[in-house]
């Protein structure tokens, strides 16, 4: 289990296990907030907690994070999907690097094609440097 929060302590994600990858998105969004994400379903391998403002995207997405040190902590889905959960993506960047340093970026094209890209051996540790 990892556990990540806003850089204040008030805004707070837990993951149950050690996610396989970490996504960089080079969406209008992600890009900049420089976040690196973990994704799993609300409630099925991840706990948020702590008050949140929202940005909502496209009707589809509502960013969340911290009103008063304004850290990105997640992300969640506004409509369920096909199996009727909610996506969940938490930033990563809010956890300690040295357990999730060897994990492995996959990229993704939100931008243009909205497909993932091939992955070129970096890890998170390459983007913390």
């Amino acid at each position: 289990m990892i556990h990540g929060s806003c850089h204040c302590g008030i805004v707070t994600w837990s993951f149950n296990r050690l996610p396989e990858s970490a996504t960089a998105c080079n969406c209008t969004v992600c890009r900049r907030y420089g976040a690196l994400w973990a994704y799993e379903y609300a409630n099925q391998g991840v706990q948020v907690a702590g008050p949140t403002k929202l940005y909502i995207r496209d009707e589809s997405l509502a960013f969340h994070f911290c009103g008063q040190c304004g850290c990105v902590a997640y992300w969640r889905a506004i409509q369920p999907d096909a199996e009727g959960g909610h996506r969940i993506a938490v930033n990563l960047r809010l956890t300690e690097p040295e357990p999730i340093a060897h994990i492995p970026i996959r990229h993704f094209d939100g931008f243009d094609r909205f497909l993932d890209l091939p992955q070129d051996g970096r890890c998170v540790s390459d983007y913390w440097f």
